[in-house]
């Protein structure tokens, strides 16, 4: 880019950015999919869902799809490099732990120490609802405190200011809840907090992750599930969609800062 070739002061760069999907455990294996033509949708045998608690009834209805874009290695976390006990990470929702990861992998893609960087670095982030596993990190839970400790870690209220606090992130923390269009949002907002001057640096992003990680869905005809458990897009076979799990986080900066900074520029 020219320096100054039809710029206005409102441009935003992309300096970095992490990730993980079905089949990919990173940004350059996902795209790797995408030029190659992967189909990263798992398909599960009875006995695979069974193990996940799926009951018979539900395997034997004609209607239910057994695929689903699973994400892998959901069970791995380091508590202690974050600052937590292993107690703590065994109540954490898995999305909130993933998130945690890639929060610090987009920073570190940027090329920052967020524990060194001397600006306001804000965080916009959203999450699925994650019911099951909040019932589960509350069943037995009768002292306060215990309660207490379980919802912290589950409630969605807490996502982004407890990575901000963990990753000392000293700019705006926002939790963003817009049904599918929650990282968009998260985006719009990064941006606008930037150009606004409430941080240098904005992380921005979604995560999604449902479990039983091996499970599939109900079909019915008129609803947005594919029949066959197999995704078209932008095709004149396409059907429907197929539930999936992943994570994506992008670092933004002013783009004028980030050219003053040498910053890798991956788009505008």
């Amino acid at each position: 880019m020219n320096q100054g070739e039809n710029r206005t002061g409102l441009e935003i760069a992309v300096i970095g950015m992490a990730g993980r999907f079905p089949g990919a455990k990173n940004i350059a294996e996902f795209w790797d999919n995408l030029k190659n033509g992967e189909e990263s949708i798992s398909f599960f045998t009875a006995e695979e869902l069974r193990e996940g608690g799926i009951q018979d009834e539900v395997l034997n209805d004609p209607t239910y799809v057994r695929a689903k874009g699973a994400l892998d290695e959901v069970e791995y976390f380091d508590p202690g490099f974050f600052g937590y006990s292993p107690r703590e990470a065994e109540l954490m929702d898995p999305q909130l732990r993933v998130l945690h990861e890639c929060a610090w992998q987009a920073v570190e893609c940027a090329g920052y120490n967020s524990d060194n960087y001397p600006h306001p670095i804000g965080l916009y982030v959203g999450s699925a609802s994650n019911l099951p596993w909040i019932a589960r990190s509350l069943m037995g839970k009768n002292a306060g405190a215990e309660q207490y400790d379980a919802i912290s870690l589950n409630d969605r209220d807490f996502l982004s200011t407890r990575i901000s606090y963990k990753l000392n992130l000293k700019g705006p923390s926002f939790t963003v809840q817009t049904a599918c269009s929650t990282s968009l949002v998260a985006i719009h907002l990064a941006v606008q907090g930037l150009l606004s001057g409430e941080c240098d640096m904005a992380l921005a992003g979604g995560i999604s992750i449902t479990l039983p990680k091996k499970a599939g869905y109900y079909y019915h005809q008129g609803m947005i599930h594919s029949p066959d458990g197999h995704c078209r897009a932008f095709d004149a076979l396409a059907q429907g969609t197929v539930r999936g799990d992943g994570v994506g986080i992008v670092v933004l900066k002013r783009l004028e800062d980030a050219l003053a900074d040498g910053d890798t520029i991956h788009a505008v």
